[in-house]
């Protein structure tokens, strides 16, 4: 097993330290690693709940644009369009 050193802010020591003492983990070590572990879940799980969101809103312009509800403007008119707008509201 590799080895690593890092820098961690006092209350991230004192958190580590409270976990071994509480005689869930036998060393910082296991502390370390098990946080690691659930950062990186935590990780794939918001990634799963971004992709998600993403695919219903997908579905969603999908749905609308079977019914007939789109522009036939471009990303580029649309932009414009945008900060045309901004531009009078600040007038």
């Amino acid at each position: 097993m590799a080895t690593m050193n890092v820098s961690l802010t006092d209350e991230l020591i004192k958190v580590i330290r409270r976990k071994v003492s509480s005689g869930m983990y036998n060393n910082s070590s296991e502390v370390v690693r098990e946080a690691i572990r659930r950062f990186d879940e935590y990780d794939e799980l918001l990634y799963g709940l971004k992709l998600d969101k993403l695919r219903a809103e997908i579905s969603i312009g999908i749905e609308q644009a079977d019914r007939g509800e789109y522009s036939n403007r471009t990303v580029e008119e649309i932009i414009a369009d945008a900060k045309s707008r901004k531009k009078r509201k600040k007038r």
